[in-house]
C-alpha cells in the first residue's frame, strides 16, 4: 500500500478513515475534460504497444508448458501430494523433477 501523499506527513491508505479515503477518491470522481488531455509521446506509445503485446500469465520456461491429463493410481497420487507438500513443491514440479532425473540417468 502506498502513502496518500509524497510528503513527510504521508499517511498509509490502510490507516485512513473512510471519510479520508472518500476525500481522496472525490478528486477522481469527475468527468475528464478533453482539453486536459494530450497525445502520447513516442516513448509512451512504444510502452503501450509493448504492454498490449505482452500476454498475461506465467513466464515461459524452456519451450513453454503443455497441460497433460494422465491417470495415476490414487494411493500413489496421495504419496506424491504428501511428498510435494512436505518439500514445498507443487505436484507438477515434483513430477517434472522426477522425470528429468530419470531422463538424465538414461
Amino acid at each position: 500500500m502506498k502513502p496518500a501523499k509524497a510528503n513527510a506527513k504521508a499517511k498509509w491508505y490502510s490507516r485512513m478513515t473512510p471519510a479520508e479515503l472518500d476525500g481522496i477518491a472525490a478528486t477522481f470522481d469527475r468527468e475528464i475534460d478533453y482539453a486536459e488531455t494530450k497525445p502520447l509521446t513516442p516513448a509512451m506509445r512504444k510502452a503501450e504497444r509493448a504492454a498490449r503485446r505482452k500476454k498475461p500469465g506465467r513466464p515461459k520456461v524452456g519451450l513453454g508448458a503443455e497441460k497433460l491429463r494422465i491417470s495415476m493410481e490414487k494411493g500413489l497420487l496421495k504419496q506424491v501430494d504428501a511428498y510435494a507438500k512436505e518439500h514445498g513443491l507443487t505436484r507438477s514440479d515434483l513430477i517434472a523433477q522426477s522425470l528429468r532425473r530419470i531422463l538424465k540417468a538414461g
